[in-house]
């Protein structure tokens, strides 16, 4: 094997392009009607690569090869960015270019850090493959927050079909996915490198490897999730409309996306539905200022009786300053609208654009059509309640967490709905930006995560797709094919475990830990090179 201290700008620049493939692979991407994922077989090799890459290297020159590797990686990942700004939000095509490259460089920072950090453990000595997966997981974590945060293509996601490791989410959330995945990785490296060196395997590395094994194992069979035969299960149909994005905000298509919309839910209520889910801004208008709009999804629920989850565009106040929400509303059997959630997690530079007043000067948020000003954020996660279709005398009310899109992403949030006391989530979204490319399919491993985690199941309705049904294990049970109209109706749990998960509970207590760990090897690395 190569002197890693005597390796070509050549040769690094393959293994970094060896880790841009692999983390591109390594997420759902679409192919045909469905979509092809190698996350299972790849996820473990993509850190492998980015060390191979950086290492030997000081640390100035590690966090620029690891800048260099992450943007590169990450803004192939995340070309459907293109899509979202040029063909939906009408960018010049240069946009297109730049944005998936500036949200690389976003994550870049991240595995600069991760570079620069690697080159200072190796030199003071000492590195195992648990010190790596500890710092990978710490800059996972980070990224969740940092500047709002943008975790899309978390390490973790890739791993959504792997059951053993899953069953870590409702212990650890996705960070747990991402820390197990560079372990075994990072292990594997320094195992092979010590079988040709003839040198016997790192005993910390395999102790890690095993105590790992033997928690993922112990979850995975110990808290096996049975279907209780007495749960109280609900009718839920989620409605795909298929309205395209171009099209979306029209007044010429406001009758024709409504007419779409009522069509699949009264097929869906002589299907059984009892709670029909409509995507994130299905409503082609305004339902707090347009009493036609409103007059009809109130006659829709009464005459279907059934409750509607409907996602619009929420207006309060008359006169400026006029605040606009990305909401939910929830219309009962009788017509009567009982309550309204508003996303509390915006998109920054898709529902408002940060520092506005200068920032703004230049650029402006994408989802114009959402309102003419910024998007104004909720108060936060909180449960929703609402009858189980038709009113009955008696009948428990539903309690519901609605996560709106882009809040999907914040496993921190979403745990707050089940927390309120949310048995079952209704995650309501619009994927039509992304277009026909692997971002809607990766989103929906991104809300498999969240059921993991919080052991519920999810309804979730999309404009465009991908519309369906997660159960507790993040298992995808029922999906519909993207850009078409469509309706699934299930009878699924409405109440969660009777002890909510330690993840709902506590939040990110092993990121939390991971971090105080590495503060302990970042400290003991100090005294090592000053000794």
């Amino acid at each position: 094997m190569a002197n890693p201290n005597a390796l070509s700008a050549r040769q690094r620049s393959l293994r970094l392009f060896a880790y841009a493939a692999i983390t591109l692979l390594s997420f759902p991407h679409a192919w045909g009607q469905g979509s092809v994922d190698f996350g299972f077989a790849l996820a473990w090799f993509a850190p492998v690569c980015l060390v191979l890459c950086v290492e030997g290297l000081r640390p100035g020159r590690a966090a620029l090869w690891g800048f260099a590797a992450g943007t590169v990686a990450h803004a192939a990942v995340l070309h459907w960015i293109y899509v979202v700004t040029v063909t939906y939000g009408h960018a010049a095509p240069v946009v297109g270019v730049v944005a998936p490259l500036g949200l690389g460089a976003y994550v870049g920072l991240f595995t600069a850090a991760f570079g620069a950090a690697l080159a200072r453990f190796a030199q003071a000595g000492g590195l195992t493959a648990l010190t790596v997966a500890v710092l990978w997981t710490c800059l996972d974590h980070l990224r969740s927050f940092f500047l709002t945060g943008f975790p899309w293509a978390t390490l973790g996601y890739a791993q959504h079909e792997n059951p053993v490791l899953m069953a870590l989410a409702p212990v650890t959330g996705v960070y747990g996915l991402s820390f197990a995945t560079v372990l075994v990785g990072i292990a594997g490296l320094r195992a092979v490198r010590a079988w040709r060196m003839g040198q016997s395997v790192s005993r910390s590395d395999a102790l890690a490897v095993l105590a790992t094994s033997i928690v993922c194992a112990g979850l995975y069979w110990g808290n096996a999730v049975e279907e209780d035969p007495a749960a109280r299960r609900v009718s839920v149909a989620v409605v795909q409309g298929n309205i395209d994005q171009g099209v979306k905000w029209s007044p010429k298509w406001a009758e024709r996306t409504l007419d779409t919309y009522e069509s699949l839910s009264r097929r869906a209520a002589s299907e059984g539905a009892e709670i029909i889910l409509w995507p994130e801004t299905a409503v082609p208008g305004s339902i707090d200022r347009e009493a036609i709009v409103r007059d009809r999804l109130e006659e829709l629920a009464r005459s279907t009786g059934t409750t509607l989850v409907v996602g619009g565009v929420g207006i309060e106040g008359q006169r400026p300053p006029v605040k606009f929400f990305d909401s939910a509303y929830v219309f009962d059997p009788t017509g009567e609208l009982v309550t309204r959630y508003d996303k509390s997690h915006l998109v920054p530079f898709g529902e408002y654009v940060p520092l506005r007043d200068l920032i703004g000067l230049f650029v402006s948020a994408v989802a114009r059509g959402i309102a003419p000003d910024n998007v104004t954020a909720g108060e936060g996660p909180r449960a929703l309640s609402m009858p189980p279709g038709a009113l009955v005398v008696g009948a428990p009310l539903v309690s519901a967490g609605v996560p709106i899109c882009y809040e999907l992403l914040f496993p921190d949030l979403v745990r707050r709905f089940v927390g309120d006391g949310a048995g079952v989530l209704f995650a309501i979204t619009n994927d039509a930006w992304y277009g026909r490319t692997g971002a809607p399919f990766q989103f929906l491993a991104i809300t498999a995560l969240r059921s993991a985690e919080s052991r519920v199941w999810t309804a979730r309705a999309a404009n465009t797709g991908v519309s369906g049904f997660i159960d507790p294990r993040g298992r995808v049970v029922v999906a519909t094919q993207i850009f078409e109209p469509a309706v699934q109706v299930a009878r699924i749990p409405v109440e969660g475990p009777k002890r909510s998960t330690f993840y709902v509970r506590h939040g990110d207590r092993f990121a939390q830990l991971c971090w105080f760990a590495l503060l302990i090897v970042g400290v003991a690395s100090v005294r090592r090179r000053e000794a």
